[in-house]
């Protein structure tokens, strides 16, 4: 799918103006602030309503949230009612919950506990499983592993990528990580206070960025991952 142009309007100030193509598996980077999260709100149809967006695209499904696109969002913990059993949170046959949590790698016994139960890198599954059980053409990814530990992190990576591999869906990775993002996405497109600084293939981006912007995310990214080790 390619979105040739975003513009997203508050008032008389624009917020976001860009294009991208996501191929396969496309990585969304930026700082706080560049506009990458009001991107993703504005595909998933949950822009504030003092924002007004332009949006041309093109693409074999419509974007619409619960029938072709699902969203993994950043934190499982405020995603998920803690009150509510994991099975009564899926709205899916039970045979099915299942296979899903088979594919996400889960024990089926945790579908009948509370989501406090749970650690964080259970209930990233939990919220995967939730996003594939509407069969997506398109996942968005906000931040999945922000929360996470080092070692939980990359298995969530890796896991996203075999489920791709399995089920064929689309990806648009929002992260500020570049190195998760390299991880498990094959092109790149970075952008700054709400425009495009650089976009093309994972590798040649990652080993030849041409933007300073870009060199310094990359740079901001090896040092933290260093740092948390």
């Amino acid at each position: 799918m390619k979105i040739n142009r975003l513009k997203i309007i508050h008032k008389t100030k624009i917020l976001v103006d860009i294009g991208f193509e996501i191929n396969s598996s496309l990585a969304l980077v930026g700082q706080s602030g560049s506009g990458k999260s009001l991107t993703l709100k504005a595909l998933l149809g949950m822009l504030p309503s003092a924002m007004k967006m332009e949006l041309d695209f093109e693409a074999p499904f419509e974007l619409r949230r619960g029938e072709s696109i699902a969203l993994v969002p950043q934190n499982p913990f405020t995603a998920l009612s803690p009150l509510t059993r994991i099975k009564d949170q899926l709205f899916i046959a039970h045979n099915e919950a299942k296979e899903l949590f088979d594919k996400v790698g889960l024990d089926h016994a945790l579908l009948g506990r509370f989501p406090p139960e749970l650690s964080g890198g259970q209930l990233q599954r939990v919220v995967i499983a939730i996003a594939l059980s509407t069969k997506p053409k398109l996942l968005m990814l906000d931040e999945p592993t922000t929360a996470l530990d080092p070692q939980m992190r990359s298995m969530i990576i890796e896991l996203l990528g075999s489920l791709q591999k399995k089920m064929g869906f689309k990806m648009l990775f929002v992260t500020h990580d570049m190195i998760s993002a390299a991880s498990l996405c094959e092109d790149i497109c970075v952008i700054r206070s709400g425009e495009v600084q650089e976009k093309g293939a994972m590798r040649e981006v990652m080993e030849n960025p041409k933007s300073p912007y870009t060199k310094t995310l990359k740079e901001a990214s090896f040092a933290q991952r260093d740092f948390r080790q």
